[in-house]
């Protein structure tokens, strides 16, 4: 079906079948190349959706008043231990969010095809840049040398044994690659796999845990409420990689054999004893009124959540949140009082898609 307008005495044919085919052809992976970036028409709706409440979710480190963690800091009412996790979680995420972004940039982002997946995944990169830049501000606020927090990041044998677990699904996809091939695109599944669900979606919360636990005791308010804003950010973060990941698996059949998805679980499987090995050297005395024993089964919890998500077998079956309180701690739609709060307390649009329950 072709339609032809006509504007003075020049007619422009327009193609119906032709502009279908494009539409046809866009896909996760092998798809239509194109310069232009048309993201019309919309066939991953989810992305740009997605990509719309990131926007709306915006949020910037200097908005948030420190003096109140400037004065706990100096003080003596905070412990060693408090001190410790405060240092391990500057320590790891600062250089962690960069390896994130770093993947979605450089290898995800560079091998999909459809433009409304590079839109949402470039929101995700810009998101992870400002997670790194709340680091430096905790960093320079605290007055905490800065190579203290790479001596930690590359010294400390947990967060090194972490890096690598990622850093290694990376590296083998950072060259030419047929992705027409069953093995290749196996690659790819599997780094979207680790970096959505097994790093963002499952070692991340950990440390997340620990320091709004301290925030539930209104120690470090300004550093607690920034994880907060960055676990929401987090909770789209793993939508965006799950919905990614199922798209390719639905595209792609010949990826989803048994094998495959054993391979899957068994991945999330050393996520999690590698995490929990993190989780002791972040505990290794009880603090915070709470033990590294409830967070290790907390983090069971969680990889189960991610697994069920994608479509595969738990590690272990029926497990209960040993945190509850934690899905109240994440929750931040609650608007304050004007008086009370900065902009950044409230949306820019009306709309919240996640809900902290489902994360948790």
């Amino acid at each position: 079906m072709e339609k032809v307008y006509k504007i003075g005495n020049r007619e422009f044919p327009l193609n119906q079948e032709i502009a279908e085919a494009a539409f046809a052809d866009k896909k996760v992976i092998n798809g239509r190349k194109s310069m232009t970036f048309n993201l019309l028409p919309l066939k991953y709706h989810w992305a740009y959706d997605l990509y719309r409440t990131m926007k709306a979710n915006h949020w910037e480190p200097e908005d948030i008043q420190m003096q109140k963690d400037v004065e706990q800091w100096r003080s003596n009412e905070i412990t060693q231990n408090e001190r410790w996790i405060i240092m391990m979680g500057i320590g790891y995420f600062s250089a962690a969010e960069g390896i994130v972004g770093d993947n979605i940039q450089h290898v995800v982002r560079e091998l999909v095809t459809a433009p409304e997946l590079k839109l949402v995944l470039g929101r995700h990169a810009h998101e992870e840049n400002i997670h790194a830049d709340s680091l430096l501000y905790m960093i320079s606020s605290l007055g905490i040398n800065p190579h203290e927090c790479e001596a930690m990041f590359e010294q400390i044998p947990t967060i090194v044994k972490k890096n690598e677990f990622v850093t290694r699904t990376s590296k083998s996809l950072r060259r030419d690659l047929d992705l027409t091939q069953t093995a290749h695109k196996r690659l790819l599944a599997k780094n979207i796999f680790v970096f959505g669900q097994c790093m963002e979606g499952t070692q991340f919360y950990g440390l997340f845990g620990m320091i709004l636990a301290l925030y539930r005791q209104n120690k470090f308010p300004g550093i607690g409420q920034m994880f907060r804003y960055t676990l929401r950010d987090e909770s789209n973060h793993i939508e965006v990689f799950r919905n990614l990941f199922m798209d390719l698996i639905e595209e792609n059949h010949d990826i989803w054999d048994t094998e495959f998805r054993e391979e899957l679980v068994d991945t999330m499987r050393e996520a999690v004893n590698l995490e929990k090995e993190f989780i002791r050297d972040c505990l290794p005395v009880n603090a915070v009124g709470l033990s590294a024993d409830e967070f290790c089964r907390y983090i069971d919890f969680i990889a189960d959540r991610r697994l069920v998500s994608c479509g595969l077998s738990p590690i272990n079956q029926g497990l209960t949140n040993p945190l509850p309180w934690l899905a109240e701690m994440m929750d931040v739609r609650k608007e304050q009082n004007f008086f009370e709060g900065k902009v950044t307390d409230y949306q820019k649009s009306a709309a919240l898609k996640q809900s902290s329950d489902d994360d948790l």
